[in-house]
Parts: C-alpha cells; sequence; structure tokens
C-alpha cells in the first residue's frame, strides 16, 4: 500500500520561536497553585478524611460542609446533655447560673444598674457586648417564659426547659458566629497552599471538632466561641487585606472578653507595620484608628447614654479584677507550676507580683511584636496569634484553666496547613489543653463527655491506626517524639493513679498538682516551637 498522505490540519508545523507578545500570553495564562491542587492533606488518610472522600469533587464540596457541620452539632448537642458547671451545687450554683443572672439584671434593671447590681451574686464582670448578648438570650428566653428570668426569684433555677434554651443559645451562637470563619479561615488557606477541595473541609472539620472548645462552652457552660468567632472573624479579614473590617472586629471580640487581650499586640503590631512598609501609608493608619475609636465608642455609648462615665468606669474595675489574685483555682502555667516550689504568694505582696507578672509578659510577647512588625504577612498570622497568646497564658496575671482556649484557637488553625510535624504537635497541644482541664471537669461530673469527646477527637484524626503511628501521628524529630510519649504516658499514670487512690489525705491537692506539672512544661515547649517557627517563617513570601 501506498504510504497515507498526512492531514494538512495534523501535520506537525515546523517549530517557530513564540514572539515576545506569545510568551507574555503564556506567561499570563500559566495555572497557580490554587487552579490546579497537586497537594494533599496528611488528615486525608485518617477516618476524618474517609468521611469526607466521597465528596472529593469541586461540585459536592457544599454536602461535605453540611455534613461535617451537622455531624460537629449533633456532638455538641450530645454533651450539652450532660451537667453544668454549679448542676445542683448550691449557694451559687457556678458559670451556668453566672450567665442566667446576666440574662435577669439585663433584661429587669435599667443599664446605669447593670454593672452594680448584687455584685456578690455573680456580678456582671465582662465588657459591654457580652451584657447586650445576654440582654437579646433574656428578652427572647422571657418570651418564652418569664419566670426562667424573674429579678431574685428565679436565682438557682434548673427548670429543663430553662436548661434546653440555655444550651440553645450557645449552640445557635457558635453557629453563626464562629464555624463560619472557620469555614473561611480553611478555605483561604487551602488556596495559598494549592489544596485539593476535599482537604480544605478536612482542615475546617479538624478545627471546628476542636475538643476544649466543646467541653467548655456546651458542657462546663460559656460563649466563649462568640468571643473567639469574633476574634477568627478579623484574622479571615486579614488575610483579605480587609483592614478596617478586621479592626472592627477585633474591637468587637474585645467588648465581648476581655481574654481577647492575648491577641491586640500581634494585631496591633501588624497592622502598624503595614502602615509602615514598604512605606509610609497615612490614609490606612488614620482609617484603621478611627475605626477603633468608633467601634469602642459605639460598644460604650449605650453604658454612658445610660449610666454616665461611672458606668463605664464600674464596667472596666468588674473587668480587670486585680484584687483576685496571680492565677483561680490551679491553672497549667509559669505562676502556678512555680509556685509548687517557690511559694511566690508567700514571698511577694499582690502588687509586686502584678510587676512582676507584666515584666515576664512583655518580655515574652516583645520578640512576637519585632518580627510581625517588620515583617506583616499573612502566612505568619497563625503563628504570630499563637506564640503572643500562650506567651500570655503562661505569663500574665489573673488566668484560669479555661483561658488555654484563647491560645488553642490560633494553634489549632495550623492543622489547616499541609506541615504532618505541625500537625502532629498541634493535635498533642489540644490533648494537653483538655488533660489540663480535667480537674475542671472531674468537678462538674463531666467525665464521660471528656473521655468520649478526646477520644472521639484523636480517632477522627487517626491516632489510634497503627500504620499512622511513626509517620503521621508522632513527629518526625526524636526530641518531640520523647516530650510527646513522655506525656502520654504521664497522662495516663495521673488518671490509674487518681482513679486508684481518689483521695490522699496527707496530699489533697496531690493529683491536681501533678497535673499541673505535666501539662506547663508542655504549654512552655509549644510556645517555644510557635516562637521559633514564626522566626524562621518571617523571610516566606507573604
Amino acid at each position: 500500500m501506498p504510504p497515507r498522505k498526512r492531514d494538512k490540519k495534523s501535520a506537525s508545523p515546523s517549530p517557530q520561536p513564540p514572539s515576545p507578545k506569545g510568551k507574555k500570553r503564556l506567561k499570563k495564562k500559566l495555572p497557580s497553585s490554587s487552579d490546579s491542587p497537586t497537594r494533599t492533606s496528611p488528615l486525608w488518610d485518617s477516618p476524618l478524611g474517609f468521611f469526607l472522600s466521597p465528596f472529593r469533587p469541586t461540585t459536592t464540596q457544599w454536602g461535605a460542609r453540611y455534613m461535617y457541620v451537622s455531624f460537629a452539632l449533633i456532638i455538641r448537642a450530645a454533651v450539652a446533655l450532660g451537667p453544668y458547671s454549679g448542676f445542683q451545687q448550691p449557694p451559687m450554683h457556678g458559670d451556668f447560673e453566672a450567665q442566667r443572672h446576666w440574662m435577669e439584671i439585663t433584661t429587669a434593671l435599667p443599664i446605669s444598674k447593670w454593672y452594680f447590681y448584687d455584685l456578690q451574686w455573680w456580678g456582671l464582670d465582662y465588657p459591654p457586648l457580652t451584657a447586650y448578648h445576654s440582654w437579646l438570650c433574656g428578652v427572647i428566653g422571657k418570651y418564652v417564659n418569664p419566670e426562667w428570668f424573674e429579678l431574685d426569684a428565679s436565682r438557682g433555677c434548673d427548670a429543663y426547659g430553662l436548661k434546653t434554651f440555655m444550651r440553645l443559645t450557645v449552640l445557635l451562637s457558635e453557629l453563626l458566629i464562629y464555624i463560619p470563619p472557620v469555614i473561611s479561615f480553611a478555605k483561604w488557606t487551602g488556596k495559598q497552599y494549592g489544596y485539593f477541595p476535599t482537604d480544605l473541609s478536612i482542615s475546617a472539620a479538624a478545627i471546628i471538632f476542636q475538643p476544649a472548645l466543646i467541653l467548655v462552652d456546651h458542657g462546663h457552660f460559656q460563649y466563649n466561641s462568640v468571643m473567639l468567632g469574633l476574634a477568627l472573624l478579623a484574622f479571615v479579614n486579614l488575610n483579605h487585606q480587609k483592614y478596617v473590617v478586621a479592626s472592627f472586629f477585633f474591637v468587637a471580640s474585645l467588648c465581648f472578653k476581655q481574654m481577647a487581650l492575648y491577641y491586640s499586640p500581634v494585631i496591633f503590631a501588624f497592622l502598624l507595620g503595614l502602615c509602615v512598609f514598604p512605606k509610609i501609608n497615612l490614609r490606612r493608619f488614620i482609617s484603621i484608628g478611627v475605626t477603633v475609636i468608633v467601634s469602642f465608642g459605639v460598644f460604650f455609648l449605650p453604658l454612658i447614654l445610660g449610666g454616665g462615665m461611672d458606668q463605664v468606669k464600674q464596667c472596666l474595675i468588674r473587668v480587670f479584677p486585680f484584687g483576685r489574685g496571680l492565677w483561680e483555682d490551679k491553672v497549667a502555667n509559669f505562676w502556678c507550676a512555680g509556685n509548687t516550689f517557690f511559694k511566690f504568694k508567700l514571698r511577694y505582696t499582690s502588687e509586686q507580683l502584678q510587676m512582676y507578672s507584666l515584666t515576664l509578659t512583655l518580655a515574652a510577647i516583645l520578640p512576637v511584636m519585632l518580627i510581625v512588625f517588620f515583617n506583616p504577612k499573612r502566612k505568619l498570622i497563625p503563628w504570630a496569634f499563637a506564640a503572643c497568646s500562650w506567651a500570655f497564658y503562661l505569663f500574665s496575671f489573673q488566668v484560669h484553666e479555661k483561658s488555654v482556649l484563647v491560645p488553642l484557637l490560633p494553634s489549632t488553625l495550623l492543622l489547616a496547613t499541609l506541615d504532618g510535624n505541625v500537625i502532629s504537635l498541634v493535635t498533642w497541644i489540644n490533648n494537653v489543653a483538655v488533660f489540663s482541664m480535667w480537674p475542671l471537669l472531674r468537678r462538674e461530673n463531666l467525665q464521660l463527655q471528656y473521655f468520649v469527646v478526646l477520644f472521639l477527637w484523636n480517632w477522627l484524626l487517626g491516632n489510634f491506626e497503627p500504620s499512622r503511628l511513626w509517620t503521621a501521628t508522632l513527629p518526625k524529630s526524636i526530641f518531640w517524639r520523647l516530650v510527646v510519649i513522655g506525656f502520654y504516658v504521664g497522662m495516663v499514670a495521673l488518671q490509674v493513679a487518681e482513679y486508684l487512690y481518689p483521695k490522699v489525705d496527707r496530699f489533697p491537692d496531690l493529683w491536681v498538682v501533678g497535673n499541673v506539672l505535666l501539662c506547663a512544661p508542655c504549654f512552655a515547649l509549644f510556645w517555644l516551637y510557635t516562637l521559633w517557627n514564626l522566626w524562621d517563617k518571617r523571610g516566606e513570601r507573604a
């Protein structure tokens, strides 16, 4: 057969060098990492990744979100079925009664009396946005059943309907304010690192299932998710370069709970750095400054109109109670752990301890502020907020065990990275944080919730699978492997010893002190780890 002639259309033209114009067009069409994802999360082979694997196509990501958010709400509702802080424990009844009482006084009294009324019975001691949130919940609750919030007569009320209503307010607040920015943060991080779409869902779900927040807000009973959600909205808007909006949300977070101050040095240094580098941007500086001042003014205006500056002064006195002491209960930080050996409270006055605490805290956060000021890069955001807030938790004044939720938020956001070492250490520090709250949760009869939620978190992330033990569960560094394994051995030993010998007459606080002495060094090491990573990553592209 004679050879077939090639069709002109199929014939390969002789290679021609592309024109300069063509080169430019080609350069513009090159896909970015976010357009062609090629990287996979280390959590892909975990049970959490397995559950979300049917939603791998991009078009089904909405289904993945509905699935893990629904599952997260079910877990929270299940925890909420258990006891809460102060359940059937007169005379003060705990944090549940405190939150209910604030709804009572904000709906029954004029605003001028909110921060003055009967301070011995759970006086209001949070900033004004908490008071407004309590007022809104109280108005709705009074519509359902006015007896739940009758002034004075309702004290200690633990009606079943009230418990259901209060639990629902926490659930709804978290669904509206905390979960959406978690998803948004994971989505932004995924685009930066070039994730597959399902990896975004895995990261968001891992963050949302954080056990410590579930146990405190839905077990113990508080509204920490509102403050953390508002702070996270600020982080997300920093990522999207919406600095004015970020400033507003951060002020809102501060005006809901003063613990958001743990983040304030970083956001101040970050925004100031953006106003100075690469050149001075006076317009940005003024717009951010005006936003901060106006936002504070808006949040405090009802207090000023309702009670004048005396009301604002009383609010600040209640919000910053320096007379309470260096820490509350037993908390796994530098002061409480060190007091076991050095007896700070016996050697120094409260005023001296305040000064020492301030000095140590400033020394610990100064490197973070300097790094962020000279390198205001978005990829540093979770590392910077984690390093700064861990420093506050370890060294600042008036810390309690639930304050660990503040540094845990930016630390847990690091689950959205692709670094297996980072993910293994973030998982570990979450376990340390939950264990550090064991004395509190045990005191409130939340032992079942503690074990189930902690087990579920580790199982979802694949920490019980032998095949993942040396490749994903434990970090690669020998040093960190020894630290992590040492903690788990100590944790199990303390839990077993406390179960076998619940009371030691000679040392009534033996197991609580053991908990503090085990967890505090872990927190300190993780703080140094975040500080080192912040320094190491400062030169990376934003």
